[in-house]
């Protein structure tokens, strides 16, 4: 039995899911299947070559191995070791006789073999020992299916913050080249006095501050990215977070270019609990304010303004109310063709300036990562409106059980 049917059709589970009996006897390997067949996706191989090759091409199918210690050209032993090694979510068990039985053990304690079945095999013994085998080889699978997804959560955040950081550090440095080159030799008798030119009164220490502002900002994005390997490492189920505290980081760290920081107005008291940490999604709201903020500086309106307000409203019509975070602007909105195609490819209005296109797919991703959806409106000369969409309790439970 290969596969199981339903209705006449060949229906294939996903994951690892079958058996693979190893038995250089072919009688052993009709029997195991005609007995175990019924409850388990069970595969025969003839030898060690033989399931190897096997595996070779539906290793993710096969969640058990278990195999005769006896057997030519290869025993049992090295064909688990080397299953041990190629296929680790594979769960390795042995079968043996009496006399084999120290060989065995000694392969137990290094790790090769998980389970032995004494021959000739126990029926109800050996469907146990399948079943707590089957079931462990789920679990493992999936632990591994978090752990490269977590990596791959981490490589992209890791690409989307180098690009962040560097705005704000070419400009630290851009301010400390600047006071390098105003910077002149002390009169005699001031060598403990340091001499910088300023254009205008107040120069070097607005410079300063600014600079200030952009490598707090740097470190803020740097410790979020630090926090979220942390988690992502150790499987953190992450400490709730109450938006309102999300927005008014956002307000009190992001480094506002001079004179815009009266720009922006919040709106928290429609506050709720946020799935997750600060980390991801303090830098999706830092990518959207930034945004707003640029549309605004290259064509500012007569008074510039953005709004972050939480809210409670509907992605569409017909779909249950959801809390949210919105994102607003007057600045002069987004053409249609580049708004079509915002949340599907990297795409900027900013190309020359240094823009990737990459922020609000990255947003878009993180939001799907918690169940939730992110929605982009906005009309020509009217400005623009970016709404995350979060799940509710149950749906958040939901995704929590599918995650564990």
């Amino acid at each position: 039995m290969n596969e199981k049917e339903d209705k006449g059709m060949t229906v294939t589970p996903q994951g690892p899911h079958a058996v693979l009996m190893v038995d250089d006897e072919p009688q052993a390997c009709k029997w195991f299947a005609r007995l175990y067949g019924g409850e388990f996706v069970v595969l025969t191989a003839g030898g060690a070559a033989e399931a190897l090759a096997l595996l070779a091409e539906r290793g993710r199918d096969v969640a058990v191995l278990i195999t005769d210690y006896s057997m030519p050209g290869r025993d049992g032993v090295a064909l688990l070791s080397t299953v041990r090694r190629l296929y680790p979510h594979v769960a390795r068990v042995l079968m043996s006789a009496y006399a084999d039985k120290d060989v065995a053990m000694s392969a137990i304690n290094l790790g090769q073999v998980e389970s032995i079945l004494e021959k000739p095999l126990d029926e109800s013994l050996t469907r146990q020992v399948l079943q707590e085998s089957l079931a462990a080889s789920v679990e493992r699978a999936r632990q591994q299916h978090l752990i490269e997804r977590r990596a791959s959560a981490l490589r992209e955040t890791l690409g989307f913050l180098a690009h962040e950081v560097t705005s704000p550090l070419a400009t630290v440095r851009g301010y400390l080249t600047a006071m390098r080159e105003r910077h002149r030799d002390a009169p005699e008798g001031e060598e403990g006095v340091a001499h910088i030119e300023q254009q205008k009164p107040g120069d070097v220490l607005f410079m300063i501050e600014a600079a200030q502002r952009r490598a707090a900002y740097a470190q803020s994005l740097v410790s979020t990215f630090v926090q979220s390997a942390r988690d992502a490492s150790r499987g953190d189920a992450s400490v709730s977070l109450l938006a309102s505290d999300l927005v008014r980081s956002v307000e009190e760290e992001y480094p506002f270019e001079d004179g815009e920081a009266p720009w922006l107005s919040t709106d928290v008291s429609a506050d709720f609990t946020l799935p997750g940490r600060r980390d991801l999604l303090y830098l999706v709201l830092c990518t959207l304010l930034k945004n707003a903020l640029l549309a605004m500086r290259s064509n500012p309106p007569l008074q510039p303004g953005v709004s972050i307000a939480l809210h409670r409203a509907s992605p569409a019509p017909g779909l249950p109310v959801q809390a949210c975070i919105r994102v607003s602007d007057n600045g002069p909105g987004i053409p249609p063709d580049v708004l079509r195609r915002l949340t599907v490819e990297p795409v900027t209005t900013r190309a020359d300036s240094g823009g990737s296109g990459m922020g609000v797919l990255f947003c878009q991703r993180v939001m799907t990562s918690l169940g939730g959806v992110i929605d982009v409106r906005s009309d020509l000369g009217q400005g623009t409106a970016v709404t995350l969409y979060f799940p509710s309790a149950q749906e958040q439970s939901d995704l929590d059980k599918e995650a564990r």
